[in-house]
């Protein structure tokens, strides 16, 4: 009955919030109080709050504070919309639609409820990079993205209804282990598309260089991490796979994060750089979960709630930049430390975030797996080996490229970062270095 009534509470909230969109400020201040509501009733129990459809466990509870705090993050960062005028009513409406999808998702026990607001997630993903993105081109990464969720995403009915007629359940507590292979691909390959693992990545550049500033922020803060959760609920009932599939799976991830992190060193579209920075990221995270030990699963998830704070906040710096230049190309992008040294300073701490450097969650997740993925084969130390020193080559590549040189001489006024965006960024980063201090809590 408990969580029934905290339910309640936060659907409530999040539909009454729906009265405050005619003030922007507010609304966004009301995200921001939510986030602190939600955050004070942790418990420190494993499993809390169990309902018969929804409950809170250690996953759930941390992910969907995360999905909060990025969209407070998110409102925040599109201050030009209301500035402009630019449908922004529509953009809080979509806010609240999109978190209520992420809250359902993140706090359901049926696989079915699950992959039902998985799915309704898509949605306002969808109107924010088609109606609020810069290019022309959003239109077809908005296809890219819907196909290749729903093509992977209707095989995991079948999974869905094999799990109903076999074990009588949807609770993902209450399915039995599973020997059928089929099953395997069917209800897994919608999760590694989400993650994105490579050879199924092509969506995500495409979606995140297309989007608006708070498309990018969602997509790499929340939408990647509902792959991992997948993965993370339904792994162990596949474990006869865990030297045939799953070796294969993880084959795939760790060249594949080689490959990209290369990818990286050519780009000359910021945007583009940070989103296939993301791929070799979520890579690790993919391999760590499919290890099937407590190193891999504690590693990935603290990976993942890195990620989605460093992610963002690159991808707010990089906005913070097209708002100034109008444009996203490295070429253009050159020498902001002689015009912007308060942000070239941001530039450098989430650059060497984003290379795992110490004292970041990135760090701290990147050593567990690395100790999950070297116990599972010795071979995989080549491949992480790589994947460490060509994200520290392209974090690098990233900071000198942009900060350094002769800026553009086609600059006419410039103005530097203002108290919103300092905060912004502060709020990215403050959370990603200073939870690593209550890193025993994590380890839970």
């Amino acid at each position: 009955m408990k969580v029934f009534f905290f339910m309640m509470e936060l659907l409530l909230s999040l539909l009454m919030s729906i009265f405050l969109i005619p003030n922007f400020w507010l609304f966004q201040w009301f995200f921001f109080f939510s986030s602190f509501l939600f955050f004070m009733k942790m418990k420190l129990s494993w499993f809390s709050m169990i309902s018969m459809f929804f409950g809170l466990d250690y996953f759930s509870f941390f992910l969907i504070l995360l999905s909060y705090w990025i969209c407070s993050l998110m409102i925040l960062a599109s201050e030009k919309l209301y500035k402009v005028n630019f449908y922004y009513n529509f953009f809080l409406f979509v806010m609240v639609f999109l978190m209520i999808s992420l809250l359902m998702a993140f706090s359901s026990e049926n696989l079915f409820i699950f992959y039902l607001f998985f799915e309704m997630s898509l949605i306002p993903t969808l109107i924010l990079i088609m109606g609020w993105g810069y290019q022309p081109e959003r239109i077809e990464a908005g296809m890219y993205l819907m196909f290749y969720t729903l093509f992977f995403s209707l095989p995991m009915m079948i999974g869905i209804f094999y799990f109903l007629l076999k074990d009588s359940s949807m609770m993902f507590y209450n399915i039995f282990l599973c020997k059928n292979w089929f099953i395997y691909i069917c209800v897994n390959m919608m999760f590694l598309v989400k993650m994105p693992m490579y050879f199924l990545h092509l969506w995500l550049p495409k979606a995140h260089v297309e989007a608006s500033v708070s498309g990018s922020m969602i997509l790499a803060g929340i939408m990647l991490k509902l792959g991992g959760y997948g993965l993370i609920r339904l792994m162990k009932i596949f474990p006869y796979f865990w030297f045939n599939f799953n070796l294969l799976f993880i084959v795939i991830s760790l060249v594949g994060g080689v490959i990209i992190s290369i990818v990286c060193l050519r780009q000359n579209d910021l945007k583009s750089l940070i989103a296939y920075s993301s791929v070799a990221h979520m890579g690790l995270v993919t391999a760590g979960l499919l290890t099937l030990n407590f190193w891999g699963l504690i590693g990935s998830f603290i990976l993942m709630l890195a990620h989605g704070l460093c992610s963002s906040g690159l991808f707010c710096l990089s906005n913070i930049n097209y708002e100034r230049l109008m444009s996203r190309s490295l070429y253009i992008n050159k020498g902001l430390l002689n015009i912007m040294p308060g942000l070239a300073f941001w530039w450098f701490l989430f650059s060497i975030c984003n290379m795992a450097a110490p004292p970041s969650m990135n760090l701290m997740g990147e050593i567990f797996l690395i100790n999950s993925l070297v116990i599972y084969s010795w071979i995989s130390m080549i491949f992480l080996s790589l994947i460490s020193f060509l994200s520290a080559g392209y974090s690098l590549y990233m900071y000198s490229f942009s900060q350094h040189g002769i800026f553009y001489s086609g600059l006419f006024s410039f103005q530097s970062g203002n108290y919103r965006e300092f905060l912004l960024l502060f709020l990215h980063w403050f959370p990603l270095n200073f939870l690593i201090v209550k890193g025993d809590f994590l380890m839970i």
